[in-house]
């Protein structure tokens, strides 16, 4: 049970990377499964369509579905069209808070989408397809030479053993596959490690604080869900009495509208009134009746992980 609670401990602490992996993963083996079960490389003039639909709308799709169960980006648009203004803003300040949201969400529902097409182009199943079939490399392989040529570059993907005695006149298009795929995976590397660094780098808050900032969120999140639950079954047990027993129902104290409003709004970092989130400031502001709720100002991308305390779920 000791080590069970190890490893679950750990989880919890590195669930990000741990998500991160699973997802990753979860991708390369369906890629894995479409290459062998479904793919099959037409050898004609489509080599190109079908090979090039297979490589990235795949990716398309999964881009579309990370944008979709990111709780972050449904936060900041739900109610956003409405005339009544939720969070009090200039325009420019809400674009530039919508900038700052939409960023890392477009990094990280660029996760799955980039590893299928890292893992597709390791592969090459895809791409030897694709790139057979390209009038780029028609043109480059096939100048001044017969149709025959052309003819015999579409059939690369299905009939690589008969043209392997002929290796010195067409390309390694599976060798040019993986080398682009190593590229692409060194490139992803480094620019989420430059990220990272500059994130940390300007973050507001030490180290130590933002550890504990993180402790404070799922705490928080974990009260909020349990008296949530209770206040909706008071008054789900109120309400369906009343209907029974045709009585009026006695007073019961609920958070309105506004309310809610309030403490949906993203989190805006003030270093002169530091709160730890929405609720924390809105109980600190007078039921956010006070000036100093509205005043905040910067979004540190390194605090983002504010507004996505609640991320398990999906806000789809």
């Amino acid at each position: 049970m000791d080590k069970l609670q190890k490893a679950l401990d750990f989880c919890i602490r590195h669930q990000t990377v741990v998500g991160y992996s699973i997802v990753s993963l979860l991708t390369a083996a369906s890629e894995h499964i479409f290459s062998i079960v479904v793919f099959k490389c037409p050898c004609d003039s489509n080599n190109m369509l079908y090979g090039s639909v297979f490589l990235l709308v795949p990716a398309f799709i999964l881009f579309l579905l990370g944008y979709m169960v990111n709780a972050r980006m449904w936060r900041l648009l739900t109610g956003s069209c409405t005339s009544e203004q939720r969070c009090s803003c200039s325009p420019q300040g809400t674009c530039t808070r919508y900038c700052h949201v939409l960023a890392p969400v477009t990094a990280r529902a660029a996760v799955a989408p980039l590893t299928w097409i890292a893992v597709a182009l390791l592969g090459a199943s895809f791409y030897k397809c694709a790139a057979s079939g390209s009038d780029t490399m028609r043109k480059l392989m096939c100048k001044d030479k017969t149709d025959d040529c052309h003819r015999m570059l579409v059939k690369i993907p299905c009939n690589e053993t008969a043209l392997s005695k002929k290796a010195d006149e067409f390309p390694n298009l599976q060798a040019q596959s993986q080398m682009i795929g190593w590229l692409l995976i060194a490139s992803i590397m480094t620019v989420a490690l430059i990220s990272t660094c500059v994130s940390r780098c300007y973050s507001p808050v030490s180290y130590l604080q933002l550890k504990f900032w993180k402790i404070y969120l799922n705490k928080e999140q974990e009260v909020f869900e349990s008296k949530a639950k209770e206040h909706a079954a008071r008054l789900a047990e109120i309400n369906t009495n009343c209907f029974f027993e045709a009585t009026d129902p006695a007073p019961f104290q609920t958070p309105s509208n506004e309310d809610w409003q309030k403490i949906s709004c993203l989190y805006t970092f003030n270093s002169e009134e530091q709160y730890y989130s929405m609720i924390h400031k809105y109980v600190n502001t007078n039921r956010g009746n006070s000036v100093r709720f509205g005043q905040g100002g910067q979004n540190p991308l390194g605090l983002g992980f504010v507004d996505e305390t609640n991320a398990s779920e999906s806000g789809f």
